[in-house]
């Protein structure tokens, strides 16, 4: 701990021949080492302590700056070891600055009162009018948040929630603000009330106003020009930029907001990008991307979700005011100029296009389109399960994950095909056959959550849930047998039995992280009776759920394999495992060649139009190949699909061939 001293006489004259004051100078107090060489013009009112000034600051273009003090006023501040503060133009008070800070070119940076640094901000995500109100804080999580917004149902839960958090707040309340050591502020106009986390780089902002950002030597954050920020938290590697204006928000880890994008009461959670656009009452999730000026997202859940331009929704239908809210599950997507009346429910990696109205639920229904056609409503099930769309998203969100921090406040399941997407699967297989049943075989169309649904596509999405199914009851059942050497049938058996009851019965979706229902109650009973007492505590116990995530699935794909192909758990054979293999491998190739077929379509010569504008058709090919990675049998995508082919007709010949031998 640094110990500091008085200044002697002859550093006070020093100080004061280089047109320094002080309200007392017996109040300002300096570390072993102080030299007052380098401070000038500066005035001190409060208590101030001030380390060495050693360090010499390389600039861009070749400048270098002393450490010190210039033409700068302190109230109440600690300066650490080697800071340069220069050119403030009104002062800087109650804060401690850590070692190697370069501040310059600010107006005001100051704490007035006590503050909490925002946390402890209630934000009325989902109903703007209130109601669903989630207490930002520097370790919320989006299972948190999904906890304190959706389950208003259990008021207990919600007490014991906010009593945490207000236990954390009180901790962090002070009327001494932070700002830590290596941190860069230039350019800035008002700071008040600000924590402000090391190796931060706040570069021409407006103003920032109540607020942590929370930035650390793995995942600095920058806060760029114009910037305007009220009643906020900014998580580690998030950056915003470009008069970005956020105001009552949670900015999660690696975020970006930016390019003038406006954002009032809303949650962003990890690696979500903003742009151009408006957000107001929205539960961003992991991966939430809109990029588009004309784009509103307002009152609604999503993750994992792409907005297109000129994408919006409507919250205020009736005369009550913005009482409505939606919900997209995981994955799903808007096209451009789609629009959603709230309320409604959009089903997991579904895409969205035109304008609907009729308040669908098409959750049971996941992997669908849902078009406008004629201001009719049709839903096409499952029919994205095909799409070479959907297999890309699911290869990019892991590769887009830009979290440096070694503690990540959310738990990701990136899996496309898990207890929570077959679930629902079995579901719209049960749903589908009772519409055929009511409505007739030879039906054109049938009725569904005020949508319709063709007998062809209705037809389809049979065969494509039953493929999906097929393939991930197949992938759990041979990863489950992979230590199995032959096709002994009590080694099998024995190794079939799962290893937990954990995992049976309903699994949920808590904004990213895929669980069973019971294990997710069993926390939020822990919560309601006190037994989990910290906020760290709470993403500790999910990262336990997540952590066997696996375990759990085997669990649930027991049951569902027993119950979908008529076994006898007692009386399991080899042949019933070889007949389920078989089944696998077939869904497998089948589905993999949809979406070959599907990547062929970007290579027709439709869509070579714009190509090669002022040559022949020759040209044209040429430029498509350029620009394109080379025409279909050599783009990296399509031969990773004829690769994943072979591979997993492969694995399915090697099982096959493993099992036969008893």
């Amino acid at each position: 701990m640094t110990q500091y001293r008085k200044l002697t006489e002859k550093e006070i004259g020093r100080l004061k021949a280089q047109m320094c004051t002080a309200a007392e100078w017996n109040d300002v107090e300096v570390a072993d080492g102080f030299s007052p060489e380098y401070v000038h013009a500066t005035r001190f009112s409060g208590k101030v302590k001030l380390g060495r000034f050693d360090k010499v600051f390389e600039m861009p273009g070749g400048i270098r700056k002393h450490s010190g003090l210039y033409h700068t006023t302190l109230h109440n501040v600690t300066v650490g070891d080697d800071c340069c503060i220069e050119n403030v133009k009104n002062y800087i008070a109650n804060y401690e600055i850590g070692h190697d800070c370069f501040i310059e070119n600010v107006d005001i940076i100051l704490v007035d009162g006590r503050s909490s640094f925002g946390n402890g901000v209630e934000v009325s995500v989902l109903n703007e009018t209130g109601g669903r109100e989630v207490v930002i804080h520097d370790y919320l999580s989006a299972h948190q948040a999904y906890f304190m917004a959706l389950y208003r149902h259990r008021p207990d839960l919600i007490a014991g929630l906010k009593a945490i958090v207000a236990r954390y707040v009180e901790s962090v309340t002070s009327d001494i603000g932070t700002i830590a050591p290596h941190v860069t502020i230039v350019d800035a106009g008002y700071i008040k009330n600000v924590k402000i986390g090391e190796y931060c780089k706040i570069e021409g902002t407006g103003r920032l106003k109540n607020g942590s950002i929370n930035s650390n030597i793995h995942a600095p954050v920058h806060i760029g020009v114009g910037v305007i920020g009220d009643d906020f938290i900014i998580c580690s590697g998030a950056s915003v930029e470009d008069r970005a204006t956020i105001s009552r928000c949670f900015i999660g880890q690696s975020c970006h907001i930016g390019h003038t994008y406006s954002a009032s009461d809303s949650l962003f959670f990890c690696n979500c990008h903003g742009e151009n656009g408006e957000a107001c009452a929205i539960f961003a999730g992991p991966f939430t991307v809109t990029h588009h000026k004309s784009t509103l997202l307002i009152a609604g859940m999503f993750s994992f979700m792409n907005a297109g331009s000129g994408s919006n929704q409507s919250n205020h239908m009736y005369k009550l005011g913005p009482i409505h809210q939606g919900i997209m599950e995981r994955g799903a997507k808007t096209a451009s100029d789609s629009y959603l009346l709230w309320p409604a429910k959009v089903g997991a990696f579904s895409l969205v296009m035109g304008r609907h109205v009729s308040h669908q639920d098409t959750s049971d229904l996941p992997f669908s389109y849902l078009i406008e056609q004629q201001n009719t409503s049709y839903i096409f099930p499952g029919v994205n399960l095909r799409s070479v769309g959907t297999i890309r998203d699911a290869q990019k969100w892991p590769k887009r994950d830009g979290r440096k921090d070694p503690e990540k406040l959310e738990c990701i399941n990136y899996n496309l095909l898990s207890p929570y997407t077959i679930q629902k699967m079995l579901n719209a297989t049960a749903i589908l056959k009772d519409l055929v049943r009511v409505s007739g075989e030879t039906s054109d169309t049938y009725s569904y959550q005020s949508a319709k649904i063709r007998n062809s596509s209705l037809h389809k999405g049979l065969r494509f849930y039953d493929l999906a199914i097929n393939k991930f009851l197949g992938n759990s059942l041979i990863k489950r047998l992979e230590t199995v050497p032959d096709g002994n049938i009590d080694a099998i058996r024995a190794r079939l039995r799962p290893d937990t009851p954990a995992g049976r019965g309903q699994w949920v979706d808590i904004s990213g992280l895929i669980a069973p229902k019971s294990e997710i109650d069993a926390l939020i009973v822990d919560i309601e009776t006190g037994k989990v007492k910290d906020v760290r505590e709470i993403n500790a116990r999910f990262a336990e759920i997540h952590s066997n995530y696996y375990t759990y699935e085997w669990t649930w794909a027991y049951d569902r394999m027993i119950e979908y192909y008529g076994l006898d758990p007692d009386n399991i054979s080899v042949d019933d495992i070889i007949r389920i293999a078989e089944k696998w491998k077939e869904s497998v190739v089948t589905l993999d060649r949809m979406v070959y077929e599907d990547a062929r379509k970007e290579f027709s010569l439709s869509s070579m139009t714009g190509f090669g504008a002022d040559g022949d058709s020759d040209q044209r090919t040429r430029d498509f190949e350029e620009v394109r990675g080379g025409l279909f049998d050599s783009n990296t995508f399509v031969k990773a699909v004829l690769e994943h082919i072979r591979v997993k007709s492969a694995l399915g010949d090697e099982f096959l061939s493993r099992m036969k031998r008893r």
